[in-house]
């Protein structure tokens, strides 16, 4: 079997398994009933030997061994960022979906979205076409207790003037709430003295979170879904900038209540020291990881001191920065976050959509290029000589920091917004488009592990061995070493080659033999099977190294390219070939041996329609008549959004050393 024949099998299996999945009803235990055993019996969930036959990683848990096991790793498709109605963001907009649906919906089962009817009757019905293969609920740790207070009668400060705000004037509390511990990083007084009943609530919150996690997760021998206990750290910089960071564990052992601002401040470095305390010195088998996100909107502080703001890093933050950055979210429903457009910036891929923060007064018109994650790894290098170590040193994936509840809602064709900053989900059926039209449905994370249970997919995370999607599922492979066959792609096993001469995605070159020349790198693609996917164009493979101080780049395409394809915006049904597979062994022309340097592959596909112009299209708009564009609909023909996407794949470095 051809290497391709393989991995169009491997995704047949995935697609079968999920099917699985999809129909099969796994009975929720009541979140009490959970909660109390995780707390009766999660000492005794310490794993021994016993507990599970050999794994390559360690083993922090008692399941059942997964039956589908394999040695050269398999893409697992998720979502590590959504929101739910504990959000006080989400809250605000009427979300009502609560942790467990959202775990629902990420498994295949359907669920009703706002608005709602004066009965209370859900108006949108959504459902994924193809379940997920893990998830997280990251409900902000800001304000969840006070949340819980004002929509729980009986609770002290349940009757304060904030939490009457909040209940008949949700949009208006949004902003008040929200600036006062933006600006003050402080509670309200309702909270008691030591801010002591806003804390009792949250521990019932989290409760909540890791009751439905558990209850979610698949610890039988089918391992047919991969739940995470999350949640996000919402800080802003001093100029309005996103700083916010996804808080992902490793299994259920985690702190007493989530970290918030209110604990640490706006700089992360308060988050990383209480994650050293809190989790992994003062839990025993606690682990984590946290992942920057939106960088885009970051108003240049995201990638600079996490102790003073807008300073340069230090070699002081550097260690425990890169113990925790392990990775970052390139795509989102904010827009990417990989490049900027920016004067003297060649890639035109850099254009990809780029959703300016309308939000921030403070934030600028412009990209700002620092706030991107290739400027971040060419900073890396420059900067790594004189802190000792490389802050910069992550992975990529994507997600889609939905506010409606629905992690993987990534498809283009029907997309309806996901809230937050977008056009809030109670107003998603008023005239005109779901969304702000610059947003997009999001991103999708990928982790290459043996298996789908915490330990190998959170390992997978740790060595960095992810991609970041779009939205659409196509297989990226990327490996890197020093000998490389040139005829490696048509082996049958291209994975098993892949890592027994080199590394994967993630890793660091091995040390430059005696007298080899420049480094190899084996990289291939799939196509996504499903219709929502579309066919491949390019690989293209990004560099960027450090020349006597000072970061360059330089963006090649090494298979594939342009065969003319496109779109007919009438009915979005694409025109043109495209390739089911790519594969290619690349060898650096430029190599220099003295000058450390990364490099990743982009994968590209044919045009497809952006969520947008599904919806013109759907509501009727044709841009020469203009009796056809309807209140809301006037951006269909403006020009302010493309009307087509080339949907993508960017997968985690690879590092080179002198």
């Amino acid at each position: 079997m051809s290497a391709p024949q393989r991995s169009t099998a491997s995704l047949a299996r995935r697609s079968e398994r999920a099917e699985r999945t999809r129909t099969e009803r796994f009975g929720l235990v009541p979140a009490a009933a959970t909660l109390l055993g995780i707390l009766l019996i999660g000492p005794a969930l310490a794993v021994g030997e016993e507990a599970n036959p050999p794994r390559p990683f360690a083993v922090s848990e008692r399941r059942d061994a997964c039956l589908e096991y394999t040695p050269e790793r398999r893409a697992f498709f998720g979502d590590l960022h959504a929101h739910t109605a504990r959000s006080q963001d989400a809250s605000t907009q009427d979300t009502r979906v609560t942790p467990a649906d959202a775990y629902r919906f990420a498994r295949g089962e359907a669920i009703g979205i706002q608005p709602y009817d004066d009965k209370g009757r859900a108006r949108r019905t959504v459902q994924l076409a193809r379940p997920l293969d893990f998830a997280a609920v990251t409900d902000h740790a800001e304000q969840i207790g006070e949340v819980h207070i004002c929509k729980t009668p009986g609770l002290p400060g349940h009757d304060s003037l904030v939490c009457g705000l909040y209940r008949n004037f949700p949009r208006v509390a949004f902003f008040v709430m929200n600036g006062r511990y933006s600006l003050f990083e402080s509670r309200w007084g309702f909270c008691g003295e030591g801010a002591k009943h806003c804390l009792d609530a949250a521990g019932i919150v989290w409760g909540e979170h890791r009751a439905a996690a558990e209850a979610a997760y698949d610890r039988g021998a089918s391992c047919g879904f991969t739940s995470f206990v999350a949640y996000e750290w919402t800080a802003s910089g001093h100029d309005g900038g996103h700083l916010h960071r996804n808080v992902i564990f490793r299994n259920e052992k985690v702190p007493a209540l989530p970290i918030s601002v209110m604990e640490t401040g706006s700089m992360a470095i308060g988050l990383w020291e209480r994650l050293d305390r809190e989790c992994r010195d003062g839990a025993p088998g606690c682990e984590s990881i946290t992942i920057p996100h939106n960088s885009n909107w970051s108003s240049g502080s995201a990638f600079t001191s996490a102790v003073t703001p807008a300073a340069e890093i230090t070699a002081e933050e550097t260690a425990i920065r890169a113990r925790y950055d392990r990775l970052v979210e390139v795509m989102q429903h904010k827009g990417e976050s990989e490049c900027a457009m920016t004067p003297g910036v060649t890639d035109e891929g850099c254009g990809f959509e780029k959703a300016i923060d309308h939000q921030n007064p403070m934030g600028g018109e412009k990209p700002n290029e620092i706030d991107f994650v290739r400027t971040a790894l060419k900073r890396g290098l420059v900067l790594e000589p004189a802190l000792g170590a490389n802050p910069f040193r992550f992975g990529l994936i994507g997600s889609t920091d939905t506010h409606l509840g629905t992690p993987g809602l990534v498809a283009e064709r029907g997309f309806g917004g996901h809230g937050g900053a977008g056009k809030p989900g109670s107003l998603a059926l008023e005239p005109g488009l779901p969304d702000v039209a610059a947003l997009n449905p999001g991103g999708l994370a990928v982790l290459w592990a043996e298996e789908n249970s915490r330990d190998a997919l959170f390992e997978a995370m740790l060595r960095k061995e992810a991609y970041a999607t779009s939205g659409t599922r196509p297989e990226l492979r990327f490996f890197g070493g020093w000998s490389y066959a040139d005829d490696a792609c048509a082996g049958a096993e291209v994975a098993k080659a892949g890592y027994a001469q080199g590394v994967p995605m993630g890793g660091d070159l091995p040390p430059r033999p005696e007298g080899a020349g420049s480094p190899r790198f084996l990289v291939s693609a799939v196509r996504d099977p499903h219709p929502e996917g579309g066919d491949l164009e390019r690989i293209e493979i990004v560099k960027g190294w450090s020349e006597n101080g000072v970061a360059k780049e330089s963006v090649l395409t090494v298979a594939g390219g342009d065969r003319e394809a496109d779109v007919d915006l009438a009915t979005c049904e694409p025109r043109g070939k495209g390739h089911a597979q790519l594969c290619q062994v690349w060898t650096d022309p430029d190599f220099d041996p003295a000058a450390p340097a990364f490099y990743y592959a982009r994968l590209r596909e044919n045009p497809s329609c952006r969520w947008t112009q599904w919806a013109c299209n759907a509501a009727g708009v044709r841009c020469e008549d203009p009796a056809t564009i309807g209140e809301g609909y006037e951006v269909c023909c403006s020009g302010e959004v493309p009307p087509t996407i080339q949907e993508r794949a960017w997968n985690s470095p690879i590092w080179y050393q002198p």
